[in-house]
């Protein structure tokens, strides 16, 4: 079986835009958003992870186990995220 072989075009174009986003990021810290500062700040950190996670970790080619691998490290951070915000929501509503 022959592996995919991701030209270096490829690589400089997603180096360019996650450095695009970071700088992005870097500015956006700079203005004032309000509530959706996190919001914006963590769509801007999905962004930059999908790429380095298709394209430098080689997830896009991958096959089935690689991916199934992938999506239950992101189950399990999904329920460590739900418990923790759960936690931490039960006491700010208890304190009032």
């Amino acid at each position: 079986m022959s592996e995919r072989v991701t030209q270096p075009p490829t690589y400089y174009a997603v180096f360019a835009g996650l450095i695009a986003l970071t700088v992005l990021t870097v500015g956006l810290s700079l203005v004032d958003l309000g509530e959706w500062h996190t919001v914006v700040g963590l769509g801007i950190a999905i962004a930059k992870a999908l790429l380095v996670v298709l394209f430098f970790m080689h997830l896009l080619h991958s096959d089935t186990m690689t991916w199934i691998a992938a999506g239950t490290g992101l189950f399990w951070l999904g329920i460590m995220l739900v418990l923790t915000l759960s936690d931490y929501l039960t006491r700010w509503v208890l304190s009032y």
